[in-house]
């Protein structure tokens, strides 16, 4: 594929999120504050649903309303780019499809969290995607343990250096990636595979093996996925790294008849 639509999103003096299609997929914070990525995958043929969160709570969290006094250098941005081929992903070299700024003057007070949404329609044809068909999760707190067992058996296959567990859990996924993206599935799924089995051999994975007493599942997409976070809303399924590092697979789950999917 030569062109990739790509979020973008910048903020100063805040934290911001920002949520397509009611899933959340870039945050920016004091130690990062501009972060780009694809978002082919997310992305609907027609309307699309735009949110610029400013002071999220925590990934998980319930939110703790408090006001913010402006100082009048505070602020964020999110934006669709549509780069120039060969390209980096920055309003200069693409074509913005849409674009959300939140900039209040000095002394203007707002309540936090502070949402601007909008809706966008944008010249993209994108297949339907299946998350957008899967059945809303009335309550994931009744999951909780199902799902950790779940991601057990994923941790397992990886701490034995096996992708295959989370290959055949994901398959819907890898398909969707590569009709999103037009890459070659059996690719695709090679690198992944290879990537896991190279990397444990030089330092063996050791996944932290979720539990129930400690998993979030925080409903994204209108509730139709559940994102699997620890308390700390970082990915639940994840493994040190002899160097100090992580590894991580950020999973979100679809309940389908009973059995559980990563959809993406």
């Amino acid at each position: 594929m030569e062109r990739l639509l790509v979020l973008r999103l910048e903020s100063v003096g805040v934290s911001a999120e920002a949520v397509l299609n009611g899933v959340p997929l870039a945050r920016t914070g004091p130690t990062r504050r501009v972060v780009t990525l694809p978002i082919h995958e997310y992305t609907l043929a027609g309307a699309n649903d735009v949110e610029l969160v400013i002071e999220p709570a925590p990934p998980g969290q319930p939110a703790s309303p408090q006001p913010l006094l402006s100082d009048g250098k505070q602020g964020a941005t999110l934006r669709l780019l549509l780069p120039r081929v060969g390209q980096v992903a920055h309003p200069a070299n693409a074509r913005t499809l849409a674009e959300i700024s939140w900039a209040p003057v000095a002394d203007e007070v707002t309540e936090m969290p502070a949402t601007v949404r909008r809706s966008v329609e944008l010249p993209i044809a994108f297949a339907r995607w299946r998350w957008l068909d899967a059945p809303v999760v009335a309550d994931p707190g009744a999951c909780l343990g199902a799902a950790a067992a779940f991601l057990q058996g994923l941790a397992l296959g990886l701490a034995r250096g096996d992708p295959e567990p989370l290959l055949m859990a994901a398959r819907l996924r890898f398909e969707e990636l590569a009709q999103a993206y037009q890459h070659d599935l059996a690719d695709d799924v090679g690198r992944f595979r290879v990537h896991v089995q190279q990397q444990h051999a030089s330092q063996p994975l050791r996944p932290l093996m979720p539990k129930a007493d400690a998993l979030l599942l925080r409903p994204v997409a209108g509730g139709r996925l559940l994102e699997c976070l620890t308390p700390a809303g970082e990915p639940a399924l994840q493994s040190p790294l002899a160097d100090g590092g992580r590894a991580t697979w950020p999973v979100r789950l679809a309940l389908i008849e009973g059995r559980f999917y990563v959809l993406r």
